[in-house]
């Protein structure tokens, strides 16, 4: 079953048994009054969305913060005197009466992570909470916290609810994970690309520059500042995305250098849409498929090349081109890089732009490239104008 089919059966479960079990009266005198043709679906949606709100902050991990957040909006939900998140040593976060039980329930956690209850011992007569259900959250094989609900005295129907809750829990806990794993993988993949931009380049660049020195200083004092602000965005630490004008930008700089080297053998075209300057795509997402167009086309042949670089507004998307005159390729060799299958080193940038591009956009978002023996190469790649929770790194 998928992540998303768990997800669903869960906040079901749970929601059905806030309205059933019998810790929501209100609902079920609600139930009573009016018909299940009209109340029933109103209410199951207001359990679920109650349900994944509750759980919601936990998509941060499992902090003192976000446990706090959770136990504020799951109590109301399932009608308990007190609610605790703890992690595997201490209670995170208390909601409710009898937080002087504090001590009593962090012992519970010197034991093995298993489900069990426990009276709880106290002097003040008035006291709501003599008794607790402590509930592991799974998590990938372990359990890295507990819910424990808190009563006057033992209840199946409190053991009940915890269960589902920590369900709940231990969901948005494991797409925490998710999240923390794929920030991971992006970073590792924004690594690579740096690390793609080869000594080589840098070596000759600074040779480049130096050649300047004594025959043009004030153009090497350029070049040495546009060698310092290409490298100084290269390897940024922060910001996942950046701006269509701030990646041109960095290719503008990249290719400044490229100049100092090439001269007259490269020629260089840009036709920019001032329109989408602001469109906001993944950080090194255009660099990359321009140094492939100098290194397999202008290192391979003695002969000029030209390198014509697009940007178009089309309505909802811009379209992006980057398109160059050279040796080309063969398309089973291009097929093989964007597999991944081409050996070590070998068109990591575009394998790396391709897949990004997916994982933000979509399938349909991915490279398009023409290629030929030849008859140079033509990389098109479309960005929406506007996706929710993408913006640029200021």
């Amino acid at each position: 079953m998928t992540v998303l089919g768990t997800a669903a059966l869960v906040l079901v479960g749970l929601a059905l048994f806030v309205l059933g079990a019998g810790l929501g009266h209100g609902a079920a005198r609600r139930q009573q009054e009016h018909s299940a043709d009209s109340d029933g679906p109103r209410a199951l949606a207001q359990g679920l969305h109650s349900a994944a709100l509750a759980a919601a902050p936990l998509r941060a991990g499992l902090t003192p913060d976000t446990a706090r957040k959770t136990l504020r909006r799951l109590r109301p939900l399932l009608g308990t005197p007190a609610l605790a998140l703890t992690d595997d040593t201490s209670v995170l976060a208390w909601d409710g009466t009898g937080e002087h039980h504090r001590a009593e329930v962090a012992a519970q956690l010197a034991h093995p992570p298993r489900a069990r209850t426990f009276p709880l011992s106290c002097d003040d007569a008035d006291c709501p909470v003599r008794w607790g259900a402590l509930v592991p959250l799974p998590v990938d094989g372990s359990a890295p916290g507990a819910l424990v609900v808190l009563a006057a005295g033992e209840s199946t129907a409190a053991v009940r609810a915890g269960e589902e809750a920590a369900r709940r829990l231990s969901l948005e806990l494991e797409l925490a994970g998710l999240d923390r794993a794929r920030t991971r993988a992006h970073e590792a993949e924004v690594r690579a690309l740096r690390a793609q931009i080869s000594p080589h380049f840098i070596y000759n660049s600074l040779a480049s520059i130096a050649s300047f020195v004594r025959t043009d200083p004030e153009r090497a004092r350029e070049l040495l500042q546009e060698f310092a602000d290409f490298t100084r965005y290269s390897f940024r630490r922060d910001g996942d995305f950046t701006t269509l004008a701030e990646e041109l930008r960095s290719i503008e700089q990249y290719l400044e250098l490229a100049r100092a080297r090439f001269g007259r053998r490269l020629k260089v075209t840009l036709r920019i849409a001032p329109e989408v300057l602001p469109v906001t795509l993944p950080f090194l997402c255009l660099q990359p498929l321009v140094e492939n167009a100098l290194k397999h086309g202008l290192e391979g042949t003695v002969e000029r090349i030209g390198v014509t670089i697009t940007a178009e507004d089309e309505g909802t998307e811009a379209r992006v081109v980057i398109e160059d005159d050279g040796i080309g390729m063969e398309p089973e060799r291009l097929r093989a890089i964007l597999r991944g299958t081409a050996g070590p080193a070998t068109g990591i940038g575009l394998n790396n732009v391709d897949r990004r591009l997916r994982q933000v956009y979509g399938d349909d978002h991915g490279l398009v490239i023409e290629t030929g023996v030849g008859a140079g190469t033509k990389i098109t790649l479309r960005v929406p104008k506007f996706r929710p929770g993408i913006r640029a790194q200021p």
